[in-house]
């Protein structure tokens, strides 16, 4: 009888992996800053990691059994450099838009989007 398995042992695949591909240190501090500013006031319970070739988001959630309230996103190539950062809600409509992260989450009124 013969096996069909075979082990494979360090198979990263140069091409499709890409370290650039995530917040950078800088971005996810100013994210988890606010983050816990609202945690702290009670107004976000839970956080995820949406990671995908084109973008990553920081989903939040009001309580970890529901859908994300708000993204927060980075695209990579995005079309119009307004585009880079954006704010969306559960349905994926774009609520705000910049080209700088800081920018996106110091203007924003949480509790009106």
């Amino acid at each position: 009888m013969k096996n069909n398995l075979r082990l494979v042992v360090n198979n990263l695949d140069k091409k499709k992996f890409n370290e650039n591909h995530f917040f950078e240190k800088n971005e996810l501090k100013i994210i988890l800053d606010l983050y816990a500013k609202m945690v702290s006031e009670g107004s976000w319970k839970d956080y995820g990691l949406n990671i995908s070739s084109k973008q990553v988001g920081f989903s939040v959630f009001k309580n970890a059994a529901e859908n994300a309230i708000y993204k927060i996103c980075k695209n990579f190539k995005p079309k119009n450099k307004n585009l880079k950062y954006l704010i969306t809600d559960t349905n994926g409509k774009i609520l705000k838009n910049s080209s700088e992260l800081n920018l996106l989450l110091k203007n924003t009124n949480w509790k009106k989007l």
